[in-house]
């Protein structure tokens, strides 16, 4: 499934707390980067390695829609959103800081291999279905992060318009669509599982190399 994926975009500040606990001003807009296809690999509860010597890794866990149609200026999501799963925005962030500073680009950061974990796909029968449950992160069976599409600052429909308009959108493109309060440190061969409401859609055990 995850060989049918097109462009990955992603959402940055799209959770009020999440924007305040990193110290960052809260969006007016949505903010819109990508990760490389070469980012995703697949939460089916093997090992995922990640580069260990640029400082902490974290992670941000996110509720991802994957897209079945050609977007058209006015489709409204219910129509576009074909399903839905659960990722991992994994994020080298010290280095993430020292490229912020020189201006660059975050891509070095952000689009390393295996930096976008996917949990398999639930069919979306209408939007309606992405309020029916939160979403948690547990690592080593704890819950670090739990969140909900009501606390996004920018809705699913508002995503939808604005990557559409600008970037364009068709089948087989997935939104990693933000993350909420709770991002942190991961650490050598921690376990991680994604959950939508009580249901395990994936994990994984992480290896830092």
């Amino acid at each position: 499934m995850l060989a049918t994926i097109r462009n990955v975009y992603c959402v940055g500040r799209n959770y009020k707390l999440h924007a305040e606990e990193l110290g960052n001003a809260v969006p007016k807009s949505p903010m819109i980067f990508m990760k490389p296809t070469h980012a995703l690999v697949p939460m089916d509860g093997g090992d995922i390695v990640l580069p260990g010597g640029y400082g902490q890794v974290h992670y941000e866990a996110e509720l991802v829609v994957r897209i079945g149609a050609a977007y058209e200026r006015g489709m409204k999501a219910a129509a576009l959103v074909s399903d839905f799963a659960l990722g991992i925005d994994f994020t080298l962030r010290d280095l993430q800081e020292e490229l912020k500073q020189k201006q660059h680009p975050w891509l070095k950061a952000k689009g390393f291999r295996a930096a976008a974990p996917l949990t398999r796909f639930l069919p979306a029968a209408g939007t309606e279905i992405l309020e029916a449950a939160s979403f948690s992160l547990r690592i080593n069976d704890d819950e670090v992060q739990r969140g909900h599409v009501r606390d996004m600052i920018f809705d699913v429909q508002t995503l939808i318009d604005h990557i559409g308009g600008h970037y364009g959108l068709a089948e087989g493109d997935v939104i990693y669509t933000g993350t909420p309060a709770g991002v942190g440190r991961i650490a050598d061969g921690d376990r991680m599982a994604l959950y939508w409401g009580e249901e395990q859609l994936g994990s994984c055990r992480v290896c830092l190399a």
